[in-house]
């Protein structure tokens, strides 16, 4: 793996330890992998991108690991070759096809052979093997390449006549083409919810806000009418007390002035024989 002058790649340089030298053996041995064609019941290739997932997280632990754009690069890599098996085990070749347009391939060649990123060759390759698929499948042929009846009777016992040829490649474009716009329309739609969701969040937000203004104002009122009402029933508690206190001396005067009436009254009337 020698580096080679200007090459779009990021060479290991001298410094580059053991684990790190394995780890790019391994990853351009899982590309080439990817890049064949393989049975269904092959192995391989997922056993080597879990062996490198643990690589990579052990160059992650390392004191002496590679720069972040390194390690960033062989993540994206290794990411993209377990989401490729992952779109493998999917039933449908729509779901794989949908599945293989979120994969994000290598962006720098893993060697300095490579004048394109392996993971893009293998991307672009399953691409068009999906869409190799469901052509078949829009124009109802099985997994041997054989046409159904209803082909046959149209192609004739010679084969497919080019005109035929060229009238199925454009009825498949053109279905094609709706299941796109379709996907467009209700990709807007979801924008248009999301956008819709977003408004009525703020606006629900602001009146929660504007609420919770109110509420705090209450409570604050609140606990100013109830200190005004405490000192209002001291106060009044003062005045009770000194009116009562009032009162008890006028009727203690009274009596005391009754008491002395009665006696004088006494003294001075003459007792009656």
């Amino acid at each position: 793996m020698a580096p080679t002058e200007g090459a779009e790649y990021w060479p290991l340089t001298m410094a580059a330890s053991r684990l790190e030298l394995n780890l790019v053996r391994l990853l351009c041995r899982c590309e080439t992998m990817a890049a064949d064609k393989r049975d269904p019941e092959e192995w391989r290739l997922q056993k080597y991108v879990g062996a490198l997932e643990d690589m990579l997280q052990a160059l992650r632990a390392q004191p002496s690991r590679p720069a972040t754009e390194v390690l960033h690069e062989y993540a994206r890599k290794v990411d993209f070759l377990r989401g490729l098996l992952q779109a493998e085990k999917l039933a449908s070749s729509s779901e794989k096809a949908l599945a293989n347009q979120f994969l994000a391939p290598g962006r720098v060649p893993t060697t300095a052979r490579e004048r394109v990123p392996a993971t893009r060759t293998v991307h672009l390759q399953t691409r068009a093997r999906y869409a190799g698929e469901m052509r078949q499948e829009l124009l109802g042929t099985d997994s041997a390449g054989e046409l159904e009846p209803e082909v046959r009777k149209r192609c004739g016992v010679a084969g497919p006549r080019p005109t035929d040829e060229k009238q199925s490649a454009a009825e498949l474009d053109l279905i094609l083409q709706r299941q796109q716009d379709l996907q467009e329309k209700l990709a807007e739609e979801m924008l248009g919810l999301a956008r819709s969701l977003k408004t009525n969040t703020l606006a629900a937000q602001s009146v929660i806000k504007k609420d919770n203004q109110t509420l705090s104002h209450s409570l604050k009122m609140a606990d100013q009418n109830l200190e005004k009402l405490k000192t209002e029933s001291e106060r009044l508690e003062q005045h009770a007390q000194k009116s009562v206190n009032w009162l008890l001396w006028a009727m203690l005067i009274v009596v005391c002035f009754i008491f002395i009436s009665m006696i004088l009254f006494i003294r001075i009337v003459p007792k009656l024989k």
